[in-house]
């Protein structure tokens, strides 16, 4: 199965609680959060993996 990768935002002026990204199996492996901006307030400094 490809990554499914759980993230938060934790800028406290965004309203967006948690977000999924599913992967394909085309994305590279050294893909993170950090590669990613917020959808909501396009923060990218504020993103956090979610460890269940």
């Amino acid at each position: 199965m490809p990554a499914t990768l759980e993230v938060k935002c934790t800028d406290s002026d965004c309203e967006l609680d948690m977000f999924e990204m599913h992967y394909t199996y085309d994305m590279p492996d050294d893909v993170g959060v950090e590669d990613f901006a917020c959808p909501y307030c396009r923060g990218t400094d504020s993103l956090e993996p979610i460890e269940l």
